[in-house]
């Protein structure tokens, strides 16, 4: 096989270990820079069905999924949409939130560290960051910020986007990430930019990533068989929280959301825990990939009931919100 290698991807051992021995058909819904398509592949898997919303990553992958013939296809879709391409498959991969080969190009207008349009678009088509920025209200962005970004300054931030909004359009990721460090205090040695949560917000909201996740959920219930593992990696608390809840309520441990609150009706499993716990990377994984800081693993498997449905209220921000 060639080295014309995407990188390695966030917690690929663990999760690799956690879902031996592989082997059938998989799909890498979050296929991006390939990372996870390939480690499937060297560690057994007979096929991997690739899939990505970006046109990006299709394009980057046309140097080197040949090396692999037949046993990688490459699907462009969300993933949300999961079981359109596939059923009774062996495994099912999601990396959650933004590569790094989106966040290093400017134009793509991902990152606050590079100035480029302000655009945010996974899918490059649809309503941009600056079209988002200039239509909703100082209300909406507000609660953008707040429940996709836990932003605490939200509604500061809201407002300073209004103001300067009306003094001209924010039509780049600079003068965005400018607007938010003003409103907040100088991030001390360790600490995030300034910017990080709110571009994570809009990000979340241009892409509808809370509703694609909880539809590939429920999609890679449907399209794996019996003894089949789900492995999730996440990046932030409310995608982590979500999968938990997801995985909680499928596996027949949701219990009540609240101690005041009756214990939830438990539904005949469609999964059985394989991590108890959310797994994250350890020392030798952190001193060569500082972004796996965040990171955590989920998986599960099958059972053989059949898919169900679950309902929306099990996801509803206020209760996603806390600890995971």
């Amino acid at each position: 096989m060639t080295d014309r290698a995407p990188h390695v991807p966030v917690l690929l051992g663990p999760l690799l270990a956690a879902v031996a021995p592989v082997s059938g058909t998989w799909i890498d819904g979050t296929f991006g820079a390939g990372g996870y398509a390939r480690g499937l592949l060297e560690a057994g898997a007979d096929r991997v069905i690739g899939i990505d919303r970006d046109p990006l990553a299709h394009e980057m992958a046309q140097g080197w999924i040949g090396d692999y013939g037949d046993r990688l296809e490459l699907v462009a879709d969300n993933f949300a949409n999961m079981d359109a391409h596939a059923t009774q498959v062996d495994g099912v991969v999601l990396d959650l939130g933004v590569s790094s080969m989106q966040l290093d190009r400017a134009e793509r207008g991902f990152s606050f560290q590079k100035d480029g349009p302000l655009d945010m678009r996974m899918e490059q088509q649809g309503e941009s960051a600056a079209e988002l920025v200039k239509r909703l209200d100082e209300t909406q962005l507000a609660d953008i910020l707040y429940t996709y970004g836990e932003e605490r300054a939200s509604r500061r931030i809201a407002k300073a986007i209004v103001r300067a909004r009306g003094e001209a359009p924010i039509e780049t990721t600079a003068r965005l990430s400018s607007i938010v460090e003003a409103c907040l205090p100088r991030p001390k040695p360790g600490q995030s930019h300034p910017a990080t949560r709110s571009f994570q917000a809009l990000r979340i909201a241009v892409n509808d990533e809370y509703g694609a996740l909880w539809r590939g959920l429920m999609a890679a219930e449907r399209a794996l068989r019996p003894g089949g593992a789900l492995a999730v990696v996440t990046f932030h608390s409310v995608e982590d929280r979500m999968v938990k809840r997801f995985l909680q309520a499928r596996t027949g441990r949701l219990g009540s959301v609240s101690r005041h609150a009756p214990e939830a009706e438990v539904d005949t499993p469609r999964f059985a825990a394989v991590t108890r716990k959310a797994v994250g990377a350890d020392d030798a994984e952190l001193a060569v990939n500082p972004r796996s800081r965040s990171a955590r693993l989920r998986v599960a498997r099958r059972t053989e009931a059949q898919p169900g449905e679950v309902g929306a209220d099990l996801i509803s921000m206020p209760q996603l919100r806390g600890k995971s």
